[in-house]
């Protein structure tokens, strides 16, 4: 039975998922090597949970409880933070950079300092479950477990099965995520999986559409929302995403498939090298401000 959870990476998602699992009653460890990013996280999953409270979604009682399950874990050195915050663990789910090596260098770490039966999750939106478990001695306790952004508002988990993951740990993990209030879907371990494998492509016909100029910024966005009931743009959505994310998932769906129709958009891997980024970086297609409500198309496309 799953009762304690760690979360590897504070990020947006790390974040994101430490409150969905403390807010129904697990107790979670939230590692992360930077302690100044474990400070953001609590302050933003406090805020989020300010939120729910004006909502009359949950009580402060509810709030206090949920802060309460979460304990932070930080460090530099190698396995410390992991070892501390991750070896009592029942379900580790990691939410790093969407990066092989990075990630493969995490779970070699959990591997060793998990106990044998901890069930080793990933959450990334594209990369092979399949090879992020061979990293281990136990690939049928590793799986995917792909939330969506807001994690505490999407009701969509993506269950990924690796190769080898065993039948037990997807029915403990399709369990568990109903027990979030999320609708689990299972999927097979091929690029991109099904969110990224059908999102990812559209963003980027949206980014070469742009580049040829067929339209600009906000007419794009405009039609595809107006057109094709989107709540979103596909290049405001990119921006949140964060153009490097788009781009490193176009590359593996690129690697993995060999097809040139998933090969990214020069004026996407442009955008990536000059540090435009999104909503990250302050300027992606639109500009971020803080506060503002408004959005602004960049410079460099009104030129």
């Amino acid at each position: 039975m799953i009762k304690e959870v760690a979360v590897i990476g504070s990020g947006t998602m790390g974040n994101g998922i430490a409150h969905v699992f403390a807010q129904n009653g697990y107790k979670v460890s939230l590692i992360d090597v930077d302690q100044n990013a474990l400070v953001k996280a609590i302050e933003t999953i406090t805020k989020n949970l300010d939120r729910m409270i004006q909502k009359e979604k949950i009580s402060e009682k509810d709030k206090e409880t949920t802060l309460a399950n979460i304990t932070t874990f930080s460090g530099n050195e190698k396995d410390t933070a992991i070892a501390k915050g991750a070896s009592n663990a029942d379900l580790v789910v990691e939410a790093a950079t969407e990066n092989l090596n990075i990630k493969f260098q995490i779970f070699k770490e959990l591997d060793l300092v998990c106990k044998p039966e901890c069930i080793l999750a990933t959450n990334t939106s594209s990369i092979s479950i399949t090879k992020v478990a061979a990293q281990t001695n136990r690939p049928d306790k590793v799986i995917g477990m792909h939330f969506m952004n807001p994690v505490p508002i999407m009701q969509l988990v993506e269950i990924i099965k690796g190769y080898k993951t065993s039948k037990e740990v997807l029915e403990q993990i399709i369990e568990t995520s109903c027990k979030l209030g999320k609708k689990p879907v299972t999927v097979n371990d091929y690029p991109g999986f099904v969110a990224n494998r059908i999102l990812m492509p559209m963003i980027n016909e949206a980014i070469i559409t742009l580049n040829e100029g067929v339209a600009g910024v906000e007419e794009i966005d405009t039609v595809m929302k107006l057109g094709m009931a989107h709540p979103m743009g596909p290049l405001q959505l990119a921006d949140f995403i964060g153009l490097d994310v788009c781009l490193s998932i176009m590359q593996v769906l690129y690697d993995g498939l060999g097809d040139t129709k998933y090969a990214p958009s020069p004026l996407l891997i442009n955008m990536v090298a000059a540090g435009q980024l999104g909503v990250k970086s302050g300027e992606g297609f639109y500009k971020w401000t803080r506060g503002s409500k408004d959005l602004v198309v960049s410079e460099y496309f009104k030129k």
